[in-house]
Parts: C-alpha cells; structure tokens; sequence
C-alpha cells in the first residue's frame, strides 16, 4: 500500500510557474513508477506525466518542454514543476503510483487554477 498527498497548488497568472509535491508512504517508494494526472471540470481524467523506478519522465504532449517531472527517492516525494502556466492548464492535479494492475493509487489531488 502507498498513500500520496500532494501540496503545491494554487492560484497564478498565466505565465506563472508552480512546482507541485507529493508526499508518498512507505519504503518501498522506489519500486513504483510515479505519475501526475489532471482533471478539469467536465472533463475526463488525463494523463500529464510519469517518472519510472530508474527516473526515466515521460510526458504527455500538450506538455510540450513547459512541465519537468522528477523524484527524490531519499524523500519519498515526485514533484512536478510547471513553467509558462496557461488557463488550460486550470484542472485538479493528481499524483499517482503505478502497481501491478496500472495506475492503481492516488492521491486526493490538488487544484491548480490559471487566471488570464
């Protein structure tokens, strides 16, 4: 079991950067591949990126070089470090560890909210 909370949101301006935490329990930290998703009103849940066991990001493309996905494994904690913020970027931002059937825990989320 991993239990995730994750910090760091907030209200900025477009163009504004955010750098999101999450917090993870256990020992076993390292064994999981960690991920951020988001979800903005009305719509379905989507993937922003994922950081593997060995640190390898992966991001989705609307990223597109803005959002820089690491870890600390010495802390237990993947951050998600988001620059040039645009109102799309406005959703509630979930942290999320991959086990053995996918993406099977999370965090209670964090609401990211870009101003125009």
């Amino acid at each position: 079991q991993v239990q995730l909370v994750e910090s760091g949101g907030g209200l900025v301006q477009a163009g504004d950067s955010l750098r999101l935490s999450c917090a993870a329990s256990g020992r076993t930290f390292g064994s999981y591949a960690m991920g951020w998703f988001r979800q903005a009103p009305g719509q379905a849940r989507e993937f922003v990126a994922s950081v593997s066991t060995s640190g390898i990001p992966y991001y989705a493309s609307f990223v597109k070089g803005r959002f820089t996905i690491s870890r600390d494994n010495a802390k237990n904690t993947v951050y998600l470090q988001m620059n040039s913020l645009k109102p799309e970027d406005t959703a509630v931002y979930y942290c999320t560890a991959r086990g053995r059937l996918g993406w099977d825990y999370w965090g209670q989320g964090t609401q990211v909210t870009v101003s125009s």
